[in-house]
C-alpha cells in the first residue's frame, strides 16, 4: 500500500481534536482534557486567553483565537473537533461553518438524542457548572428549543467545585467534588421522580458519571459518551468474526 502525505502534517492518527481552555485546573483521568480518558489518540490545542470566566460569561471576542486553534487542529488531520467546556457552544454554529467539518463543542448536543430514548413524560436532569448561565437563549444557539422537559442543577455554589474549577485555585479534591455532584443528582431525583436520564454538562464531570449512575439507577450521558460516539462515526472499524 502506498501512503500520501496530507497537507504539511508531521504526525498522524489523531481523529478527534480537543480545544482546551487556558486554565490551570488539574484534569484527572476521565476529564476531557486528560489523554488517558480515551481508548484512542486525540490531539489537544489550547486556546490562548480563553479563560473559564470568558467561557462561562459568553465572551464573543475570543472567537478569533478559538478559530485559529481549531484551524491548527484541522490542518493536523483531525476529523472532528470538540472542546473542554460546554459553554464553548456559543461558537458552535460559526465554527462548524468556518471549518466546514464536524464540530461538537458541548455535551448538551446530546439532549435531542436523549429525548428520543425516554418516554415523553420523563424529564432530563442536567448537572452543569453554572445554572445561571445555562439560559434558554444559550440553548437555542445549539438548536435546543427552551427548557421544557429539562431540570437543572448547578455546581457554581458547591464549595470544592467553585474553588477548584471556577476560581482555579490550582488543586482539586476529586472525592469532595464527587460528593457535591452526587448530592445534586440525589436532589434532582428527589424533586423530579419522573426524571428518565441525566446529562453531565461540564467536561470535568465524566469521572463521576458512574457514581451518579449507581446512585440514581438512570442512564448518564456526558462529554465522553458524546466523544466516543462521534469517534465511532468518523473512524469506522472492520468487523471480524464467524457465524
Amino acid at each position: 500500500m502506498i501512503y500520501q502525505r496530507k497537507n504539511n502534517q508531521v504526525s498522524y492518527g489523531e481523529a478527534i481534536g480537543v480545544l482546551l481552555l487556558d486554565s490551570p485546573v488539574p484534569f484527572i483521568p476521565g476529564d476531557v482534557a486528560n489523554a488517558t480518558s480515551y481508548a484512542f489518540p486525540v490531539r489537544f490545542k489550547k486556546v490562548v486567553g480563553f479563560s473559564v470566566k470568558k467561557a462561562i460569561g459568553g465572551d464573543k471576542g475570543i472567537y478569533p483565537a478559538l478559530l485559529c486553534a481549531a484551524r491548527d487542529l484541522k490542518d493536523n488531520g483531525v476529523r472532528a473537533i470538540t472542546g473542554d467546556c460546554g459553554f464553548m457552544a456559543l461558537h458552535q454554529n460559526q465554527l462548524k461553518k468556518d471549518l466546514n467539518m464536524p464540530v461538537f463543542l458541548s455535551s448538551l448536543l446530546q439532549i435531542p438524542f436523549i429525548r428520543q430514548l425516554i418516554p415523553e413524560n420523563q424529564k432530563i436532569g442536567i448537572i452543569t457548572a453554572s445554572q445561571r448561565n445555562l439560559t434558554e437563549p444559550f440553548l437555542e444557539t445549539i438548536g435546543i428549543k427552551g427548557k421544557n422537559g429539562l431540570v437543572v442543577a448547578g455546581l457554581e455554589n458547591s464549595p470544592e467545585f467553585k474553588s477548584a474549577v471556577l476560581d482555579e485555585k490550582g488543586s482539586l479534591d476529586s472525592a469532595k467534588i464527587e460528593a457535591e455532584v452526587l448530592e445534586k443528582a440525589g436532589t434532582l431525583l428527589k424533586k423530579h421522580k419522573d426524571m428518565g436520564a441525566i446529562l453531565l454538562e461540564c467536561s470535568l464531570l465524566p469521572p463521576y458519571a458512574k457514581g451518579v449512575a449507581d446512585k440514581t439507577g438512570l442512564p448518564v450521558f456526558d462529554y465522553m459518551t458524546m466523544i466516543d460516539f462521534v469517534f465511532s462515526a468518523v473512524v469506522k472499524k472492520k468487523y471480524r468474526g464467524y457465524m
